[in-house]
């Protein structure tokens, strides 16, 4: 029987994930410059893939894009971390009650917990958080609303990233995932999607005081 061969990541790909990596973990600072050419030297490529993988950051929103100061990382301040969760509490809760009235399987939810609690470090953590997340909506039998929660999900990494920095707390939001986690397991939709509202919003709260949701969002 013949192997099948590991597809090897493009060059867009292996410099999309170094950046990704390398904002998460802070060795690329918020509000640093992001240089073609720099970059380019630094993963021995073209300027066309760290162009590429740009245009792909700024769209997930972990870079931003000005007339001025070129292309920079993201800066993580209360109304943006606000803004994310607000989308999040919006839509995760239901994404996740249709998910368990499905009755779709979760193992790779599972699978995402595993890892963040071996993560090395708060970059690998945050991934395996967001991996988690996203295991929890795909499921859901809407494409739309997948993808719009794929569209923030990078952002919300970032958030965790800088939060578990100032205060390492992920041990806490790693308790309340199993619990989200039994709930959606055990065909609780309605308990799965309050577990998870009321995580992203005392996540929130905790990371960042002055951004508590607005009267009516509770």
């Amino acid at each position: 029987m013949t192997a099948v061969p590991t597809p090897i990541p493009s060059r867009t790909q292996y410099v999309l994930e170094a950046i990704r990596h390398r904002i998460l973990t802070g060795a690329l600072a918020p509000g640093q410059a992001l240089v073609e050419t720099e970059l380019a030297a630094s993963f021995g490529v073209s300027k066309t893939p760290v162009r590429e993988a740009l245009k792909t950051l700024a769209g997930t929103g972990l870079v931003v894009t000005s007339q001025y100061k070129g292309v920079t990382v993201r800066t993580v301040d209360a109304d943006m971390a606000r803004q994310v969760h607000d989308v999040r509490l919006l839509l995760e809760p239901e994404a996740l009650r249709r998910t368990v009235t499905r009755g779709a399987p979760l193992d790779a939810a599972a699978d995402a917990l595993d890892r963040a609690d071996t993560a090395p470090g708060p970059a690998e953590r945050a991934l395996a958080n967001r991996a988690f997340h996203r295991a929890l909506y795909l499921p859901c039998g809407n494409p739309l609303l997948t993808r719009m929660l794929d569209d923030v999900r990078d952002q919300a990494a970032l958030v965790s990233a800088v939060a578990w920095a100032a205060d390492p707390s992920w041990e806490r939001e790693a308790a309340e995932h199993r619990e989200i986690l039994r709930l959606a397991r055990g065909g609780d939709a309605d308990g799965a999607a309050s577990a998870l509202h009321t995580h992203i919003t005392s996540f929130t709260r905790r990371a960042f005081p002055a951004s508590r949701p607005e009267e009516g969002q509770q």
